[in-house]
């Protein structure tokens, strides 16, 4: 009588077959890529060319935000006038900056004084690096307390301003981008001469200010108020019912928003503007890499026609032939993600530039190739070699083996 049929050992069997069918072919054609050095660099360096221009631009988008947006506190507020869009828009009376500072949730030190700063920003132009032409920068009139309360202001270089003297400290973005700022060096403002005593960073687009003394800046522009409060919160907790209190005060036409919402608001339209040109500039790009792809692919197949129809007919099943094509094009893209990628974080991370900002003044940041970047750049490539490597790898294993023989 016949034993009975393991049909779990006959299909463990013809899938180990299939497998190893996969593993030969996949490795024989990926050996032959060097015979096939010159169309594969095309693929290679398409998609490097794609994908280092996509993570350079996004990372200028990431670099910006991190400059202007994710530095902000939760447990501090800017109080700024109702409906302005931008602290330079904003204007504060002395008596409405007064009543803010007067808010129970506004926390106080030990003598009871509030720890909130009525700070004025004004527009001054400073030379550029070689050039004629000045940029507008902004100036920040703050009180003494308000360095107390950003936790990350430090002096760098020389020392802080004296209250009553036209003196200045510089944000290390600032000092780094444009001329003549450096510790010493004296600048006209408003028919005055203002003098450099400090460097300092303090995080965010502060570092693309200069600083002085709030009455100072007062005097000097002649403005009778501040553009916004910067005030530190007993609890974040307590921020939702001053904003409430204050927008409900018949005295007061005033919004309060936390420090990482309002710096978040002024960053969003330009690093939104820089995503969208990211995606276009990258969407053209991943076209073309994407038919060259493919055109490199068919030649590749085509070359090596004869080859598989040897192997088809040894008995190799389509599927090995589809997988060694696709492996080999997935190669070759991800090889070209990832020398992008290495060319966008040696070139441009850290890269220090400054660009015009909501309020019309120049705000100095850096580049910033974070791997999230480099992760998008790579599935990109990925995605590309998957496309411009399907539709050649679906023609290879439908090749008759007669026709393939034949060459």
């Amino acid at each position: 009588m016949a034993e009975p049929t393991d049909h779990r050992k006959i299909r463990g069997d013809s899938e180990l077959s299939r497998l190893t069918q996969i593993r030969e072919i996949t490795r024989m054609n990926l050996a032959s890529i060097p015979e096939r050095l010159g169309p594969s660099l095309v693929i290679v360096i398409g998609i490097a060319g794609v994908v280092g221009v996509l993570v350079a631009l996004l990372s200028m988008s990431t670099g910006l935000q991190q400059t202007l947006g994710s530095n902000g506190r939760t447990d501090q507020a800017v109080i700024t006038r109702g409906g302005a869009n931008g602290e330079l828009a904003s204007f504060l009376t002395i008596g409405s900056a007064t009543l803010v500072k007067q808010d129970p949730a506004i926390a106080r030190n030990a003598d009871g004084i509030a720890l909130a700063s009525g700070e004025l920003i004004v527009i001054t132009e400073v030379p550029r690096p070689g050039q004629k032409t000045g940029a507008n920068v902004t100036l920040r009139g703050v009180e003494p307390i308000g360095m107390r309360i950003r936790s990350d202001f430090r002096i760098t270089e020389g020392r802080v301003f004296r209250p009553g003297v036209q003196e200045l400290i510089v944000g290390k973005g600032a000092a780094s981008q444009f001329s003549g700022l450096e510790v010493g060096r004296s600048l006209r403002f408003r028919g005055s001469t203002w003098t450099v005593v400090g460097h300092f960073e303090s995080g965010g687009s502060y570092d693309s200010e200069l600083w002085s003394d709030v009455q100072t800046v007062q005097s000097a522009w002649r403005r009778a108020g501040v553009s916004s409060v910067l005030a530190q919160m007993k609890s974040e907790m307590l921020l939702p019912a001053m904003a409430k209190r204050m927008k409900e005060d018949p005295q007061l036409d005033v919004e309060a928003k936390s420090q990482l919402e309002f710096y978040r608001g002024q960053s969003g339209n330009l690093t939104a503007t820089i995503g969208v040109l990211a995606g276009i500039v990258a969407l053209i790009m991943a076209v073309g890499a994407t038919f060259g792809a493919l055109n490199t692919m068919y030649s590749a197949v085509s070359a090596r026609t004869r080859e598989i129809g040897t192997l088809r007919a040894l008995g190799f099943g389509a599927l090995p032939v589809v997988a060694s094509v696709m492996a080999e094009s997935l190669l070759l893209s991800l090889s070209g993600g990832v020398l992008g990628a290495l060319f966008a974080y040696v070139v441009f991370n850290g890269y220090a530039v400054s660009t015009l900002g909501g309020g019309f003044t120049q705000v100095a940041f850096q580049f910033a190739v974070t791997p999230g970047l480099v992760v998008i750049g790579l599935a990109l490539a990925v995605g590309i070699g998957l496309i411009g490597g399907l539709a050649p790898a679906l023609r290879a294993a439908r090749l008759p083996v007669t026709a393939a023989l034949r060459g």
